[in-house]
């Protein structure tokens, strides 16, 4: 890409993707509340403010504070970011919650990710569900979004697939900035063909790789057979959701629904997806009611979506 980029420029796009990522978050999020009916959603009726965000938007949040800070991701930093800002109210499940507990009790962040699940670290969808702001940031180089994404991944994800996850929603937010910065939209086929390039060997690339095969099936097919995130996995959110950023890239209410209407972790799914897809769209994208309705995210992050 052949563009002069200010860090100016450049947080602009981390915010338009963090707000897609915190809306979609706080959208998905109703439909686990009783009385919710998937059926509105799709007729174009979305329940009544304040939407509540959860962990996945808290911690993407402080992964936009840490590139307002330095532009990249220092580990120390990032990992102590996380553990004090942790409000266990937000949804965070009991793996997460127990690894940034012992972090802010003071062991180091490398122990306690090898650790987790008896050893063999975590292969869940969470260093996925934060990272898409980071990969607008490095919207003129997927190769180093794919690094700094393998580095916050890594602070609480040990396992390989659990990195692999957030590798793919990086790569896949990286390409779908810079696609508006060149005024393209890109083909769905060829936009996860792109996003394979990057990602290591593994379940997350062969469901990716299942994904590029499936681009004419319903979004109930092919998170039939990719996963919707019900497991909690990088392995059974990630193909899905690039898949849906794929087909979706300029039409984010329409990305959302996809999510909300496959069920599953649908909060999840719609972060993901919502902080890809606003990074081609922008804010602009977004509805104005959606945004109005999300709750207001925290001063604490610099900036503003």
């Amino acid at each position: 890409m052949r563009v002069v980029l200010t860090e100016h420029t450049r947080l602009g796009y981390v915010a338009d993707s963090l707000a897609g990522l915190s809306v979609g978050d706080a959208l998905g999020a109703q439909y686990f509340m009783v009385g919710r009916r998937v059926a509105d959603l799709m007729a174009g009726v979305v329940p009544p403010p304040v939407w509540e965000w959860t962990d996945d938007t808290e911690m993407a949040c402080s992964v936009a504070w840490a590139l307002t800070v330095s532009g990249r991701v220092d580990r120390d930093e990032l990992a102590r970011a996380f553990a004090d800002r942790c409000e266990p109210n937000r949804g965070y499940g009991v793996g997460a919650f127990t690894t940034l507990r012992r972090i802010r009790q003071g062991e180091p962040w490398s122990t306690v990710a090898a650790e987790a699940f008896g050893g063999q670290g975590s292969c869940g969808n969470g260093a996925a569900m934060r990272v898409a702001p980071l990969g607008a940031y490095h919207l003129d180089s997927p190769a180093t979004a794919a690094r700094e994404a393998a580095a916050q991944a890594e602070v609480t994800h040990a396992h390989p697939e659990g990195i692999a996850g957030a590798v793919a929603v990086a790569v896949a937010a990286s390409l779908a900035t810079a696609a508006r910065v060149a005024g393209s939209r890109p083909a769905a086929g060829g936009f996860l063909g792109r996003v394979l390039v990057d990602v290591p060997a593994g379940s997350v690339r062969r469901g990716l790789t299942r994904a590029r095969a499936m681009l004419r099936a319903s979004t109930a097919e092919a998170a039939y057979d990719l996963g919707n995130g019900s497991r909690v996995t990088a392995q059974d959110t990630v193909p899905f959701t690039v898949w849906v950023a794929a087909r979706h890239l300029d039409d984010y209410p329409a990305a959302v629904r996809a999510c909300v209407s496959a069920g599953g972790d649908a909060d999840t799914t719609a972060a993901i997806v919502g902080g890809i897809v606003a990074g081609h769209t922008g804010r602009a994208g977004i509805p104005a009611d959606w945004l109005a309705a999300r709750e207001p995210l925290p001063a604490w992050m610099g900036v503003t979506a």
